[in-house]
């Protein structure tokens, strides 16, 4: 089974603690409401980041003296498989640079190593910072048609050689590097320190990394940082003296909700048989040899 699909995307980089007052949304992120944050303090919105200088360096001494988590190498490493495993139904995550398919989602094109759409604005942004970088690259030429799909479903301007141009690119050290920045960037980097400051250990960090892939940094009641206020409403997270396990339940069961309004038959056993199995097994570090299952398949990491 391939791609579970896109669902919310930013327009820019959220930033990496509690989102940004103002910041653009992508056309899908307006269908669940998404405006300003909700639930923020004054102090929270304050500066471009939603963060002052004096948070975001009190944010950078905590994170500091923390363990790496989720961000260490063989834990980044486990996360990106897990990932794979319900996006491509593969571990071999490297293997999917060159991927890019209309999975008929309503979101134009799907491609690259995190599932990157020429219909939600981040594909359009990998390629704008990687022509920066390396101009006249295969699919600089492509940017003016990118431009114009971007939030609608539609190839105009980019068939028939936009996918051969994406593989054929995707052969090149530089826009595979390009795609992990813009992954880190955007997605792993943002969630993994945010879990961090809410006190979660290395399974809720990798929680929230999945839910920022799946559901994008969107901040209404189906975008990550909406389902994270809508679940702190609901228990306390570590940091706030709550139970790990008991505000892990809950986002999951509001991520799972969140899935199913966005397409009732969907398949969520990356949150039944995998996420929650990890939490239910009390496996909060993270453990391995890991077991689990998506789509029925069964998957496994020494």
């Amino acid at each position: 089974m391939k791609r579970a699909g896109c669902l919310v995307l930013s327009l820019l980089a959220v930033a990496p603690v509690a989102t940004a007052a103002v910041y653009l949304l992508s056309p899908d992120s307006k269908d669940d409401g998404s405006s300003a944050l909700p639930g923020l303090s004054a102090s929270s919105t304050a500066g471009g980041d939603g963060r002052s200088a004096a948070e975001r360096k009190a944010d950078d001494e905590v994170i500091a003296d923390l363990p790496p988590g989720l961000a260490a190498p063989k834990k980044k490493e486990l996360a990106q498989q897990i990932v794979a495993s319900a996006e491509n139904s593969t571990l071999d995550w490297r293997g999917q640079y060159g991927y890019i398919e209309d999975i008929g989602d309503g979101q134009g094109y799907t491609a690259g190593i995190i599932g990157f759409c020429t219909g939600t604005h981040d594909l359009l942004t990998l390629v704008e910072r990687y022509t920066d970088d390396h101009p006249g690259n295969g699919l600089a030429r492509y940017l003016p048609a990118l431009r114009k799909v971007d939030g609608t479903q539609s190839h105009e301007g980019l068939d028939p050689g936009f996918t051969a141009a994406w593989k054929a690119e995707a052969g090149k050290k530089a826009f595979r590097a390009a795609q992990d920045e813009e992954r880190d960037r955007v997605y792993f980097d943002p969630a993994v320190r945010l879990a961090k400051l809410d006190g979660l250990g290395t399974l809720g960090q990798f929680v929230y990394y999945d839910a920022m892939v799946f559901h994008g940094p969107g901040t209404g009641p189906t975008g990550f940082y909406g389902l994270r206020e809508a679940a702190m409403k609901e228990a306390d997270t570590p940091s706030q003296g709550g139970r790990e396990k008991a505000y892990l339940d809950i986002f999951l069961d509001l991520r799972r909700k969140a899935m199913k309004q966005k397409k009732s038959d969907i398949d969520t056993s990356r949150i039944d048989t995998a996420e929650r199995r990890f939490l239910y097994d009390g496996n909060l570090s993270l453990k391995t040899p890991l077991t689990w299952k998506v789509y029925g398949e069964t998957y496994k990491a020494p």
